[in-house]
């Protein structure tokens, strides 16, 4: 499970409750969870969340929007792609072409897991021309991460439209609550209309930096895992086909990691391998 995120958004709505909760009596704090009341309304769970949810709706294909719940398992595996595990299976295949050849290498394509590194094998397998196997990578990566573009767009949307949406609700509690004044006689509805302005700018913002931000930004945190290790993928294989020698790729490779990140792979040696399958939205 992915900790950080569960543990961060429980924590908040946790803080947020016991801050609802909270009020000042005879000038001393007590803790009254049965105030929480006040802060539901239907029409704001009509006008923000519901409106929210369809212009999400009207925005993107049904495709996409079927695909949520998978959004969220990926968001929530616990399976990273570990460049070290990926430059280590790649200075092997790097000895196993240089003993054997590279036709050698199609038993280790139909062991990989992963698809994207299964394709690679096989393409430098197949005797194709350096520059295509490039491009052909390239190019995959690319369209993968334009889908997972239009995915974290999907949850950025919903969360630049959550509070247009509470500030429209509170537009219609102020219409119904200057409709409804009465000079004279005074209104009844005055304190819920006004109830009804407040607290949808409250769901607005809740909705926007509590459950839509989070999950956008976890998506395109897991795309930029993705996109480095099949970037390491494309340079090993392109230089294994080149007949580069191995241990000169594992310094090559390490250079797309951070400087702490080589320190300890120099040092930890073969880290275990974790390969993991595509992880497309």
């Amino acid at each position: 499970m992915n900790l950080t995120y569960l543990i961060g958004t429980i924590l908040a709505i946790v803080i947020l409750i016991f801050g609802m909760a909270f009020r000042t009596v005879d000038n001393v704090l007590t803790l009254d969870f049965n105030q929480l009341i006040n802060f539901f309304d239907v029409s704001s769970i009509l006008i923000t969340i519901g409106c929210t949810f369809a212009v999400i709706v009207a925005s993107f294909p049904a495709k996409m929007l079927k695909s949520m719940p998978r959004h969220f398992k990926i968001m929530l595996n616990t399976k990273k792609y570990d460049p070290v595990s990926y430059i280590d299976e790649l200075v092997e295949l790097a000895q196993v072409a240089r003993k054997n050849g590279l036709l050698a290498l199609e038993e280790r394509a139909n062991q990989q897991e992963d698809p994207f590194f299964r394709q690679a094998i096989m393409l430098i397998v197949d005797a194709t021309d350096p520059d295509k196997v490039r491009s052909i990578l390239n190019n995959d990566i690319e369209c993968m991460s334009a889908r997972h573009d239009d995915v974290a767009s999907m949850y950025e949307k919903g969360s630049s439209v959550a509070p247009a949406f509470g500030m429209v609700g509170t537009l219609v509690g102020l219409i119904n609550m200057l409709k409804g004044m009465n000079l004279e006689s005074g209104s009844n509805s005055i304190g819920g209309d006004m109830g009804t302005a407040l607290i949808t700018t409250l769901y607005g913002c809740v909705l926007a930096h509590m459950i839509f931000n989070p999950i956008a930004s976890n998506l395109r945190s897991r795309d930029a895992d993705e996109v480095l290790c099949k970037m390491i993928i494309v340079d090993g294989i392109v230089s294994i086909q080149a007949g580069e020698n191995p241990k000169s790729l594992r310094e090559k490779l390490l250079t797309f990691m951070a400087q702490q990140q080589r320190d300890a792979a120099m040092g930890g040696g073969k880290g275990s391998r974790r390969r993991s399958g595509s992880e497309e939205e």
